[in-house]
């Protein structure tokens, strides 16, 4: 190979190594989510929609439902005292029946309502605060299958309506009676109503029902007192300026060798 053609060739080593050193410096800023420094925050898109992972099951009868929360509503036909005497009623909480005479005393409530939160909800992979789902779920009637009703109750209830009910003759219970209905709670779109705080979508404050905003601030004011953090910094991609570095000292030794 002639002096000529060897120096040609060592510029166009030299011009490679040091384009690479010089993109190296100039790609080493990388997103937040590929380095150590967390997640970035997540951007919720348009209709974006909250996930329930788990089943919620009610164990006593065997009631299952993948909503954001499952709801016993638990009714017992009871005696009431009125102006002109007394009358029965469902309601759903015991009638203190104490200072009644002995023909109208209520039995103790034998079932009581209860009511089960997801736990494990998710919105663009990240989780959802219970509190967004107390404040903003709807509740809805639904009328789940009773293939799973154990041998016990279903020996006490049969099905009445939406669900179910003890009474021998729906249309005429007695006192002592109870009904059940169970209710799912469902989430209407997030998007505007959560922030992104702590790892979790959290309720933004504007967003809580019946919340007004103090002093005659706006909901964006409030919202803007609890911001969603902004993104990390970026991060120096250390590897790719050592790889420049190398081609340096490459480029140098070839120099050298070249001089000798």
């Amino acid at each position: 190979m002639t002096p000529r053609r060897r120096l040609a060739g060592l510029a166009r080593v030299r011009a490679a190594t040091l384009a690479t050193l010089f993109a190296s410096f100039g790609a080493v800023a990388v997103p937040p989510d590929a380095t150590d420094a967390g997640p970035a925050v997540p951007v919720l898109e348009e209709g974006a929609t909250p996930t329930a992972h788990a089943t919620l099951e009610d164990r006593d009868f065997g009631v299952r439902s993948r909503g954001f929360g499952l709801d016993r509503q638990v009714e017992m036909y009871q005696w009431r005292a009125t102006a002109n005497g007394y009358e029965t009623v469902w309601n759903s909480a015991l009638i203190d029946s104490s200072g009644f005479d002995e023909a109208h005393r209520n039995p103790p409530m034998p079932l009581d309502t209860a009511r089960w939160w997801a736990k494990d909800a998710t919105l663009a992979g990240y989780p959802v605060d219970v509190e967004v789902l107390r404040a903003l779920g709807e509740w809805r009637t639904f009328r789940p299958g009773f293939s799973r009703l154990p041998l016990n109750m279903a020996a006490t209830f049969q099905p009445d309506g939406d669900g179910l009910g003890s009474a021998e003759n729906p249309l005429h219970p007695q006192v002592g009676d109870l009904r059940i209905r169970w209710r799912e709670l469902v989430l209407p779109p997030l998007q505007g109503r959560v922030a992104f705080r702590d790892g979790a979508w959290r309720l933004r404050r504007s967003a809580a029902p019946g919340t007004r905003p103090p002093g005659g601030a706006t909901a964006a004011t409030i919202d803007a007192a609890n911001p969603s953090p902004p993104p990390e910094p970026a991060a120096w991609n250390w590897s790719w300026a050592l790889v420049g570095l190398a081609a340096l000292v490459v480029l140098l030794l070839l120099r050298w060798r070249r001089k000798r």
